[in-house]
């Protein structure tokens, strides 16, 4: 706040002062007052005037100023009213009570929408452990009477399993952070469970599955890592086409970071659509042409792995293949500073 834009302020101020000052000298030189006591008259309010607005004025540009800073200095900005101290003259103390008002309506909106999530997300983990039993009494019917209709109908449940768990992982992604325990973890075991979960389809598929160098120990979630590879997993045998059907899972060591690669040969994915993969709906070429997408998967893994620490590329060439890469960090210290 700048000395001019206040005095502008006091507009009124100053012009009624004028017009005092203008009949004061009228008044006195109509009653025959000598000019000098005039002037010393009108001296003494001027100065008076001008030290009262000077004081006023230092006080206000004190206040915003350390207000100002405050706020810039402030990472989250709606916590202004936590840290500033209340003003000492009136329009100060006004913006302080609306600040804090509006402040504390905010508050109350967002505690009500917070618990109107934690309900949301309740009720969906809910549903999502009910509806597993009858999934998974499905499943024990379709492999307890084997033939082509019941292995048609598995096929359709595992992709059913799939997308509840995935409604699952989703519901839970945004508190993460309430829900995951870093450790040491064997990644052949963790990639062994994933490929057992598609087992039926590398079998009927069939598949074939090259594994190398997973020999490692990564610092990670199991169930969070499971999930992760087994969206990935889930996506490159959605998208074989190929007579011979490949799929390779490797590792290896870039820079000290431990990479863990999915590899397939199969439809590959277009170059105008690599930039977007990870965008939430995003389907491409692929789930217009195959209808296979959600859009959620892929986005959904990369959002985890930013929570968790870990990286995720993608790299693909259309009709030949797509790789997918799982970037651990360094250490486990380094995966908790992050």
């Amino acid at each position: 706040m700048s000395f001019l834009r206040f005095l502008k302020d006091k507009w009124l101020v100053l012009l009624t002062y004028s017009i005092l000052m203008l009949f004061t000298i009228i008044f006195l030189r109509a009653i025959h007052t000598a000019v000098y006591p005039i002037v010393f008259l009108i001296t003494l309010y001027t100065i008076a005037l001008i030290v009262l607005l000077l004081l006023e004025y230092i006080k206000k540009h004190a206040y915003y100023k350390t207000v100002q800073d405050q706020l810039q200095n402030l990472d989250q900005k709606y916590l202004l009213c936590d840290i500033i101290s209340q003003a000492h003259f009136q329009e100060g103390e006004l913006f302080y009570e609306i600040l804090r008002a509006t402040t504390k309506s905010m508050n109350d909106h967002l505690d009500a929408y917070q618990m109107e999530r934690i309900a949301y997300q309740e009720y969906i983990e809910m549903w999502v452990h009910e509806i597993k039993t009858p999934i998974a009494s499905a499943k024990l019917l379709a492999e307890n009477h084997k033939d082509p209709i019941t292995r048609s109908m598995a096929e359709e449940i595992d992709k059913i399993e799939i997308f509840v768990e995935q409604v699952l992982f989703y519901s839970k992604s945004n508190t993460t952070e309430k829900d995951y325990i870093i450790k040491s973890l064997s990644l052949q075991n963790i990639v062994n469970k994933v490929i057992k979960k598609y087992a039926s389809a590398f079998i009927s598929l069939p598949i074939q599955l090259s594994l190398a160098h997973l020999d490692y120990t990564v610092y990670s979630d199991a169930k969070w890592l499971e999930f992760i590879l087994s969206q990935i997993l889930g996506n490159s045998i959605k998208y074989l086409n190929k007579e011979e059907k490949q799929i390779k899972i490797f590792a290896t060591e870039d820079s000290g970071r431990l990479c863990l690669h999915i590899e397939d040969n199969g439809i590959g994915i277009v170059a105008s659509d690599l930039s977007r993969v990870f965008d939430k709906g995003f389907t491409g070429e692929n789930g217009r042409i195959y209808g296979k997408s959600t859009g959620i998967g892929l986005y959904l893994c990369k959002k985890l792995c930013l929570k968790l620490g870990l990286e995720l590329t993608l790299s693909s060439v259309h009709t030949e293949g797509t790789r997918i890469t799982l970037i651990f960090p360094k250490s486990k210290m380094f995966l908790l500073e992050s």
